[in-house]
């Protein structure tokens, strides 16, 4: 059974920058999208930033300019730069990954939390 593991949550202030990585816990063939996803208290799970296996990104319009994400193909990881944190990025981040045979791995998700 494949676990996605992620890490990097926390509290952090507005203005500040945190970084998510999400691991896999043993190798997946052909990961095809890596993304990131959140959801926050009484509302629906969003897309934050995607990935695919040739670089190609798409990110949320309310993350455009201060989030970004890269792969390491060779460590089956993603990563999610965030930048000029705001309070409504607060939420559960869960990374997601999308493979051969159009498996959908989803990680346990990490609290990142705005607020001063």
């Amino acid at each position: 059974q494949v676990q996605l593991v992620e890490s990097g949550g926390g509290l952090v202030q507005p203005g500040g920058s945190l970084r998510l990585s999400c691991s896999a816990s043993r190798s997946i063939f052909n990961i095809y999208t890596m993304g990131w996803y959140r959801q926050a208290p009484a509302k629906q799970r969003d897309l934050v930033a995607t990935i695919t296996n040739g670089g190609r990104t798409n990110f949320a319009d309310s993350v455009k300019g201060r989030f970004t994400i890269s792969r390491d193909n060779a460590k089956n990881t993603v990563y999610l730069q965030m930048n000029n944190l705001k309070p409504e990025d607060t939420a559960v981040y869960y990374c997601n990954f999308y493979a051969l045979g159009a498996v959908n791995y989803w990680g346990r998700g990490t609290q990142v939390t705005v607020s001063s």
